[in-house]
């Protein structure tokens, strides 16, 4: 079998997105602007609600929880196994991250977890839709009702997925998603707030733009605020033209995207799903559009795995190393995460990547796991 070259992930654009960005620098207008405008338009078309885009999904997050109200002595429950922007998000507002453990089958929140770490301090809980599944959203959100907490979500791998037929983004609460270069769509770098919250929304529009009141409206008739007042802290999160160029042309072409991702997961399950030597995620009645491909190991050889699928030139990677074992986060109890988190491996997956590239990964896949179960 002829060695491939074949990545974790990548961007996928092509010649539309060229011509957008170009379009933009023609204009000589790359600040945040009618693109962003439209961009934001076109987001609010499709989650069926009221987006507000901003410059990376971590800033998403954060002016979430700032719009909130939440700060120093607050706390925010979240699963520690999650790419640490999750947790930066929180301790940026001057809030404090509490470590939760993850249910092993989903490697989503487990509610009873952060139940039990529920004070008086506790203000927000947000779930981490883990490579694109959501877990038990409905236990959370009850409860989150009964304990009058607000929910953000971390919607970054959940793009275009569905929970119980309702798109994530559609309901709930508050949903926080990325558009950075590998996600269901990208805009480069890119993030975006969704929500029913009308003064969330108004509070992140002007606190995207460094706290100056009304200054989105300005924006986006190209002129700026001159004579401004500024009530609260705000940050130099907003969103280019030429992100939300790239983005415009990328969600036009999301169905596609979807569809080859989800052939590409299907093929993937198929594949695996009869193998011993690992689990796959259970994704539950979710309908997914996958940004990521995980799998559990039942053995605990993966730095070895990792290296002789590398030899073949399979990329792939480990997503994440839990925020508890960071020295800035450190200090929580979770033996759950402690036991799953090294098993974890990720397999690549992006629309670019062929049926053909998932068999090739998954023959050699067996054949390594052979050999090192052996041994």
């Amino acid at each position: 079998m002829q060695k491939r070259h074949i990545r974790l992930s990548k961007s996928v654009i092509g010649e539309d997105e060229k011509k957008a960005v170009s379009s933009v620098l023609d204009r000589e207008y790359l600040g945040m602007g009618q693109d962003v405008q439209l961009f934001e338009k076109n987001l609010s078309s499709f989650f069926e609600r009221d987006a507000v885009c901003v410059n990376t999904g971590t800033a998403a997050l954060h002016l979430a929880l700032q719009a909130l109200g939440v700060g120093p002595g607050d706390e925010v429950l979240v699963q520690s196994l999650t790419y640490v922007a999750s947790f930066q998000a929180i301790s940026a507002t001057g809030a404090r991250p509490i470590p939760c453990e993850v249910d092993p089958a989903t490697i989503t929140l487990d509610v009873d977890d952060a139940k039990s770490r529920l004070t008086g301090h506790t203000r927000v809980v947000m779930p981490v839709h883990y490579a694109s599944g959501m877990g038990d959203l409905d236990g959370l959100y009850e409860f989150a009702e009964e304990n009058d907490l607000r929910v953000v979500e971390d919607a970054a791998h959940a793009f275009g997925c569905h929970y119980n037929g309702r798109k994530v983004g559609s309901f709930g609460d508050i949903a926080c998603f990325s558009f950075d270069g590998i996600k269901n769509i990208t805009s480069g770098e890119g993030g975006a707030i969704v929500t029913n919250d009308a003064e969330v929304l108004r509070r992140v529009r002007d606190a995207r733009l460094l706290g100056v009141e009304k200054d989105t409206d300005k924006r986006y008739s190209g002129e700026r605020s001159w004579d401004f007042d500024v009530s609260y802290q705000g940050w130099r999160y907003h969103m280019s033209n030429v992100m939300a160029a790239i983005g415009n042309e990328q969600l036009k072409k999301f169905s596609d995207f979807a569809e080859k991702r989800q052939s590409l997961l299907k093929r993937y399950q198929d594949c695996l799903v009869n193998m011993d030597s690992i689990k796959l995620l259970d994704y539950g009645q979710a309908s997914i559009v996958p940004h990521i491909f995980v799998i559990k190991l039942c053995g605990s050889y993966r730095s070895e795995l990792m290296e002789m699928l590398g030899e073949v030139g399979i990329q792939t990677g480990v997503h994440y190393k839990p925020n508890h074992h960071l020295s800035f986060y450190s200090g929580a109890s979770l033996p759950v995460t402690d036991e799953i988190a090294p098993k974890l491996l990720t397999l690549p997956l992006h629309p670019d990547l062929t049926l053909s590239d998932v068999d090739y990964i998954c023959d050699h896949l067996k054949h390594c796991l052979v050999h090192l179960e052996k041994n």
